[in-house]
C-alpha cells in the first residue's frame, strides 16, 4: 500500500479509514460526569463533577494525541487538549 498524506492521516495500520471509533472509558466517564453536572447540586459536588469531567476528558485528549490511530485522530486529541485547558484558563 502507498503510504501518502492522505494513507498517514486517515488510515490506521490496517489500512482502514479511521475518523471515529467506539467510546472508551475516559471519554465515557467524561459524557456521564458532565450529564450529572446538568442536575443541580450543591456547590461542592458540582466542583467534584466539573474537575472529573474535566480530568477524564484531559486524559482520552492526551492518549489521542500521542496514541491515536492516525493523524486525524492525534490532530482531534491535540484540538481537544488545548479546547480543554483553554475553557479551563479564567479570564480576568
Amino acid at each position: 500500500m502507498e503510504n501518502n498524506l492522505f494513507d498517514k492521516t486517515f488510515r490506521d495500520s490496517e489500512g482502514n479509514i479511521v475518523l471515529g471509533q467506539m467510546p472508551n472509558l475516559p471519554i465515557l466517564v467524561w459524557l456521564t460526569a458532565t450529564l450529572l453536572n446538568l442536575i443541580p447540586t450543591s456547590g461542592s459536588i458540582h466542583v467534584v463533577l466539573e474537575t472529573i469531567a474535566f480530568g477524564s476528558l484531559f486524559t482520552w485528549a492526551w492518549q489521542e494525541l500521542f496514541e491515536g490511530v492516525n493523524y486525524f485522530r492525534r490532530a482531534l486529541g491535540l484540538a481537544v487538549l488545548i479546547g480543554a485547558i483553554a475553557l479551563r484558563v479564567k479570564q480576568p
